[in-house]
C-alpha cells in the first residue's frame, strides 16, 4: 500500500485552487464606463485648495488638471456605479467561498500619459491584471488581486491606475479561557509603508531627523516626498532638516473604528511647519478635546514595537508646546 501524507493533498488542493484563480487574469473587471462629470475647473480648484497646491499650471485659460486627480474623474459618488463584470464578481465570489472573506486595499500606482483639461470627457475600463500566489500577512492568509484601469479621452489613453487589494482569511486569535482575563499582548502599531520615493525620509526619521524634500531646480520644498517637483517639474532634489516647529492647521479626533494597536479617542493633526509644508501626525501632550486649530506644536520622536524580537521603529509626533511649557514651569 502506498501512503501519501495529508500535507501532499493540501498542497495539491492549493495548487488546483490557484490554477483556477489564474484563469481570471486578463479578463475584464469593468467595461465602457464614462465619468459622471467632464473635467472641470471647480473640482480642480477644490482639489488644489485641499492639497495646498499653488502650481499656476492648474489655473487660468490654459489650465490642466493635476495628474494625481486621475482617479477623481472616475469616481462614482454616493449613487455608485453598477457592479463589475461577471468575471470580477465570480473571482471575488470564488475567494469568498474558499474562506477569504475579508478585504483590504493595499496600494495603487498611477501612470500619466496625457494631461487632462477642463471640458475633457473621460471613459474608462479595467482588467484583472494579476492574482498572486497565496501570501501570509499579519492580517491573515490570502491572495493579492490587482486590477488595471485605463482612462481615456476619446481614443487617447490619458493614464492608467493600478489598484491592489488583499482578499484574506483573518487570523483567528483565541481569547483566554472562560473566567480568565485575555492575556494576549496588544498588537504592535503598523509599520510605515516605505517605498523608493520616501525611503530617504524614513531613514532620516530613524536617525531622529525630520527631512523635507527640496527641488534643486527652483528650491521649492515639498511633502509628502515625490519623484518630481510639483512647481517646476524638475526631477533632481536634495533635503533640508526641519526646525521641528509648527502649528495645527487642521485635525480630526479618531473614535471609530477601533484598532487593537491604538487607544481611541486620539487626535490626528495636519501640521503646518514653519518651513511652509504640511504633514500628518499624532498630536500629544494635551487631551484630544483640547486640540485646536492654531495650537503651537513641536516635533518629538517616539519609538514603537520594542517587544520581544521586534526591532522597533521610530515615528514623528507633535507635542503641544503649551503642555511642554507647563511641565517646565512645574519642574
Amino acid at each position: 500500500m502506498s501512503y501519501e501524507p495529508v500535507v501532499g493533498h493540501e498542497a495539491e488542493a492549493s495548487d488546483e485552487f490557484e490554477t483556477r484563480l489564474k484563469v481570471y487574469e486578463g479578463q475584464r473587471a469593468a467595461v465602457a464606463r464614462a465619468g459622471k462629470d467632464p473635467v472641470n475647473a471647480p473640482m480642480i480648484r477644490h482639489w488644489c485648495e485641499a492639497m495646498g497646491d499653488t502650481n499656476p499650471a492648474y489655473s487660468g485659460p490654459d489650465a490642466i488638471a493635476p495628474p494625481t486627480m486621475l482617479q477623481a474623474w472616475t469616481m462614482s459618488g454616493l449613487s455608485g456605479h453598477t457592479r463589475g463584470t461577471h468575471a470580477y464578481d465570480e473571482l471575488l465570489g470564488l475567494l469568498d467561498d474558499a474562506g477569504y472573506t475579508s478585504v483590504v486595499a493595499t496600494d495603487c500606482d498611477q501612470e500619466y500619459l496625457r494631461p487632462l483639461r477642463p471640458g475633457d470627457e473621460i471613459t474608462f475600463d479595467s482588467v484583472i491584471e494579476s492574482v498572486s500566489e497565496k501570501k501570509t500577512t499579519k492580517l491573515g492568509t490570502g491572495y493579492f488581486v490587482t486590477t488595471r484601469m485605463n482612462i481615456r479621452v476619446g481614443t487617447d489613453l490619458a493614464g492608467t491606475h493600478r489598484f491592489r487589494i488583499l482578499k484574506y482569511a483573518p487570523i483567528r486569535r483565541e481569547a483566554g479561557r472562560e473566567g480568565e482575563p485575555d492575556r494576549r499582548k496588544k498588537p504592535s502599531r503598523p509599520r510605515p509603508v516605505v517605498n523608493r520615493d520616501n525611503a530617504a525620509f524614513w531613514e532620516g526619521v530613524q536617525r531622529r531627523s525630520l527631512l523635507i524634500q527640496r527641488c534643486t531646480g527652483c528650491g521649492t520644498l515639498r511633502h509628502p516626498w515625490l519623484p518630481g517637483c510639483n512647481a517646476c517639474g524638475g526631477l533632481d532634489w536634495d533635503s533640508v532638516e526641519a526646525s521641528g516647529e509648527g502649528t495645527v492647521y487642521s485635525y480630526v479626533v479618531m473614535h471609530h473604528p477601533p484598532f487593537p494597536a491604538f487607544d481611541p479617542p486620539y487626535a490626528v493633526g495636519l501640521i503646518e511647519l514653519t518651513e511652509g509644508v504640511r504633514m500628518i501626525g499624532n498630536v500629544v501632550g494635551v487631551p484630544y478635546d483640547k486640540v485646536r486649530i492654531g495650537l503651537p506644536v513641536r516635533l518629538e520622536f517616539q519609538e514603537y514595537g520594542l517587544q520581544e524580537r521586534d526591532e522597533g521603529w521610530v515615528l514623528p509626533v507633535w507635542r503641544a508646546q503649551e503642555a511642554q511649557q507647563m511641565q517646565e514651569v512645574v519642574a
